[in-house]
C-alpha cells in the first residue's frame, strides 16, 4: 500500500505540474488532469485480490479521506466511480514504464489474506481504518522529515513508559505514606494493590468498578503502567467524558509525570500550556500518556478525514482507560462497544472500563471482561458514605422556590439539576452568594469557578452551589449535603459521589433526590428518569450502593433507546445483534462500505443542533479584535476555544435580534457568512451565570449607541 499509493505521480501530467509549480521551463507542458491517488487504487484492485479492494479505499482517499463505495453526499468521489474513471491512468506510457521498472517484489494475488477476511464485515472495515491510519500518518511524517527536518526532530523528545513509571510510583508511594489515616484512604490503598496485582493478566477488556471517591484515577494508572510494561504496550490513553473535568485529570497526571510527558488533546485545552512538541504529538498521539475526551476518541475511530484518522494506529498496543464509561451516549452504544471489542480482540489494546456503576456493553461478552476488584473487598458496603433519600410520591412535583428555601437552610450544599434552564431558574431563586455552574459559562470561567468552590470547601466557608450534571463525573468536590433532581440511577450515584467524598463526617452524608417542576426535555435524561421510575415501581428499596442494582437499570434504560446505533452500523454493513434489529436488517455487499456517510452519522454531540458563540470573558477581547482584523487563524481560534459557549441553534436568531450576538465578518471575504458568532453587548455575559440565555439581563447602557 505504501509502495503504490503515489503511483499516479509517474504520470507525465503530474511531472509537468511539478515543474510548473517549481518555476522550471517545460517545452512539453501538459495542463491536463494530474490527479494521482486513483492509479494506485486501480493497480491494487487488479493485482491483489480482495486485499487490493480493501486497501484501494486507503490509497484512493489518502488525501481526500476514506471514500464511500457508491452514492452518498459526494458520489463523484465514490470509490466505485473512481476505479472506473482512473483505470486508464495505468495505460499511460509514463506510468506503464515506471511500473515495469519497479514492480518486482510488489504484492500479487497470492498475498496471504489477513485475519479479517475469515471473520466479519465489522473486523474488515475496522482493519481498513487502521491501514488508512498507518498510510496517512507515514505519508505526513515522510513529507515533514524531507521538507522540514527541524520540525520533524521535535517529535521525539518524550520519555517512554519504562522511564516514567519510576517517577510515577515514587510519587504515588510518597502520596500514600503522607496521606492522613482514614478508613477511605486505607481502602484506596487496597484498591491500588489489587489493580497492580491484576496487571499480570493478559491484555483484553477489564472493568474497574469502584464507588466514587475510591481513587480510580491513580489506581487505574498504576494498573496501566504495570500492565503496559508487563506486556510490551506503548502508551496509556485516558478517555474522559466531559471537557469540563478533563483538565483535572490531566493536571493530576502532569503532577506525577511532568507536563512534557502528558498530551492533553481536546477542544477546550488551554493554549498557554501547549508547546510545539505537544502540538505535533496531538496530530497522531505519539506520546507516552494521552488524556482526551470520549468525543475525540470515538469520533476519530469512525472518522474518514486523514487529519482525524492519523492517530488510530497509535491506539493499538495501548492501555485505554475509559473513565465513567456509563456516560457513553445510549444512541451510539453499539458502535462504541464494537470499537472496544475490535481494539481488544485484534489490536493488542487493553481497555479498562472505569466506572462506579456496572454496565454491560452490547456485543462485548461479559465473560470476557475481567473485573479488577474482587468481590471480597466489599467496596460498596465499606465505602458507603451517604444515605440517599428517594421521593416517596413521584407524582408530586416541587417548585424551584420550595427547593431554594430548603437549600438556604444549609451552610454547605450542592444541588444538581438536569438542564441549563433549570440551573438558571433555581439559581435566580437563591440568595446572594450562591454559586452557579453550567455550560452557559465558557471553559475558562468554569475552571475558575470550580477552583473557587474547592478553595471554600477546604477552608470550611459557607457555600451553596447550583449546578448542571457536568459536576457529576470526576469533579472532586466534597459537600456534606447534596440535592439531586430526579434522574437515572447512575446519575444519582454520581451525584452522591460529591457528598462526604472523603468520609470526614461523623455520620453519613445526606443525598436528597427530589421531583423538579417538570420532567427533562432532553431525551437521554428523560429516558433515565423513566428507567429509574420503572425500577422504583418494581422495587420500593433501590440501593444505589448495591452494584447488583445497575444491570436492571441499564436494561430498562437501553430498552427505551431508539436503536443504540443500529443505523450507523448498517452503513458499514456490520452485522447487528438480532435483539436490536426490530425485524429488519440491512447488509451491504462484501467490501462495499460507506465510510463518509458513517462518519457523518457518528456524532457523539449533535454539532448541527449547537452553535459555538465566542463570549467576552477574561482575555478574550484582544483575541476577538485579532479575529476581526486578520481572520480565523489557527492560533487565534485555538486560544478562543476556552471562551466558547455552545448554544442551541434555535436560540441564536433571538440572541441576534436582541443585539446580544452577531455573526462576525472576517477577512479575507467579509461579504461571505463566516459562521463565527461573537457576543456584542458586554452585559450579555455575567460573572455569575455566564451567557444570559434565559433572562433579559440587559442594562440601559447596552441600548446606547
Amino acid at each position: 500500500m505504501g509502495v503504490v499509493h503515489d503511483l499516479g505521480k509517474a504520470r507525465f501530467s503530474f511531472q509537468s505540474y511539478l515543474r510548473r509549480c517549481n518555476g522550471i521551463e517545460d517545452s512539453e507542458v501538459d495542463y491536463g488532469d494530474h490527479s494521482h491517488s486513483g492509479a494506485g487504487a486501480c493497480w491494487l484492485m487488479g493485482h491483489a485480490g480482495n486485499i487490493g479492494k480493501a486497501l484501494a479505499y486507503c490509497v484512493a482517499g489518502h488525501h481526500a479521506g476514506l471514500p464511500d463505495w457508491s452514492g452518498g453526499e459526494s458520489p463523484n468521489g465514490a470509490l466505485a466511480i473512481r476505479l472506473k474513471e482512473d483505470a486508464s491512468v495505468l495505460e499511460e506510457p509514463n506510468v506503464k514504464a515506471w511500473i515495469a521498472d519497479h514492480e518486482a517484489g510488489w504484492p500479487s494475488e497470492s498475498i496471504p489474506s489477513p485475519f479479517v477476511f475469515s471473520r466479519d464485515d465489522s473486523s474488515l472495515s475496522f482493519w481498513i481504518r487502521m491501514m488508512y491510519s498507518c498510510l496517512v500518518d507515514a505519508d505526513f511524517l515522510d513529507t515533514e522529515s524531507f521538507m522540514d527536518p527541524e520540525r520533524s526532530a521535535l517529535r521525539y523528545g518524550t520519555h517512554t513508559l519504562d522511564v516514567l513509571q519510576k517517577t510515577f510510583f515514587a510519587k504515588l508511594d510518597e502520596k500514600q505514606r503522607s496521606a492522613v489515616y482514614s478508613p477511605v484512604n486505607r481502602i484506596r490503598g487496597e484498591i491500588r494493590r489489587v489493580c497492580e496485582e491484576a496487571a499480570d493478566l493478559s491484555p483484553g477488556v477489564f472493568s474497574l468498578t469502584v464507588p466514587t471517591g475510591g481513587g480510580k484515577t491513580l489506581s487505574g494508572t498504576a494498573f496501566a503502567f504495570k500492565h503496559a510494561l508487563r506486556h510490551g504496550l506503548k502508551r496509556i490513553i485516558y478517555v474522559i467524558p466531559y471537557t469540563s473535568i478533563i483538565e483535572q485529570t490531566a493536571d493530576v497526571l502532569r503532577g506525577f509525570l511532568g507536563a512534557e510527558n502528558v498530551l492533553e488533546h481536546h477542544s477546550n485545552f488551554d493554549p498557554d500550556k501547549e508547546t510545539q512538541q505537544s502540538r505535533l504529538a496531538s496530530e497522531n498521539w505519539d506520546a507516552p500518556v494521552v488524556v482526551t475526551t470520549a468525543v475525540q476518541f470515538f469520533e476519530s475511530l469512525y472518522a474518514c478525514k486523514s487529519s482525524r484518522c492519523r492517530k488510530l494506529h497509535n491506539i493499538a498496543e495501548s492501555v485505554v482507560i475509559l473513565d465513567e464509561v456509563q456516560l457513553l451516549p445510549t444512541r451510539l452504544l453499539l458502535p462504541c462497544a464494537e470499537a472496544i471489542r475490535q481494539l481488544a480482540q485484534h489490536y493488542r489494546a487493553t481497555i479498562v472500563l472505569s466506572t462506579a456503576t456496572q454496565l454491560n456493553l452490547p456485543g462485548v461478552e461479559p465473560s470476557l471482561v475481567h473485573e479488577i476488584v474482587p468481590p471480597t473487598l466489599n467496596l460498596y458496603h465499606r465505602l458507603k458514605r451517604t444515605n440517599i433519600e428517594f421521593p416517596v410520591n413521584r407524582a408530586l412535583r416541587r417548585t424551584w422556590a420550595d427547593i431554594a428555601d430548603e437549600l438556604m437552610s444549609f451552610d454547605q450544599v450542592l444541588c444538581i439539576v438536569n438542564s441549563r434552564r433549570d440551573c438558571y431558574e433555581l439559581f435566580s431563586k437563591m440568595a446572594d452568594g450562591t454559586v452557579h455552574l453550567s455550560a452557559s459559562m465558557c471553559g475558562g470561567h468554569r475552571s475558575r469557578v470550580i477552583a473557587d468552590i474547592k478553595r471554600k470547601l477546604a477552608a470550611g466557608e459557607p457555600i451553596r452551589v447550583i449546578s448542571t450534571q457536568l459536576v457529576e463525573a470526576g469533579v472532586d468536590v466534597d459537600f456534606p449535603v447534596v440535592y439531586r433532581a430526579f434522574a437515572g440511577l447512575s446519575s444519582v450515584a454520581q451525584s452522591a459521589g460529591r457528598c462526604n467524598r472523603e468520609g470526614r463526617l461523623s455520620g453519613l452524608g445526606r443525598v436528597v433526590v427530589f421531583m423538579p417542576p417538570e420532567e427533562s426535555k432532553i431525551k437521554d435524561l428523560r429516558d433515565g428518569e423513566y428507567a429509574m421510575s420503572d425500577l422504583l415501581e418494581r422495587s420500593c428499596c433501590v440501593d444505589a450502593d448495591d452494584p447488583d442494582s445497575y444491570p436492571a437499570f441499564f436494561e430498562a434504560l437501553h430498552s427505551r433507546a431508539n436503536d443504540l446505533g443500529v443505523v450507523f452500523k448498517q452503513l458499514l454493513g456490520v452485522p447487528v445483534p438480532k435483539e436490536f434489529c426490530n425485524g429488519s436488517s440491512f447488509r451491504a455487499m462484501p467490501l462495499q462500505y460507506q465510510f463518509r456517510e458513517a462518519a457523518a452519522a457518528f456524532k457523539m454531540i449533535d454539532g448541527a443542533a449547537q452553535v459555538p458563540i465566542i463570549v467576552r470573558f477574561g482575555g478574550s477581547d484582544s483575541l476577538i479584535a485579532s479575529l476581526r482584523a486578520v481572520g480565523p487563524k489557527r492560533d487565534i481560534m485555538r486560544r478562543l476555544q476556552r471562551y466558547i459557549v455552545n448554544v442551541p441553534r434555535s436560540s441564536v436568531g433571538g440572541l441576534i435580534e436582541k443585539g446580544m450576538v452577531e455573526e462576525l465578518a472576517v477577512p479575507p471575504q467579509r461579504d461571505v457568512p463566516s459562521g463565527i458568532y461573537v457576543q456584542t453587548m458586554p452585559s450579555a455575559y455575567h460573572d455569575d451565570i455566564g451567557l444570559d440565555l434565559f433572562g433579559s439581563g440587559l442594562l440601559n447602557e447596552d441600548f446606547i449607541a
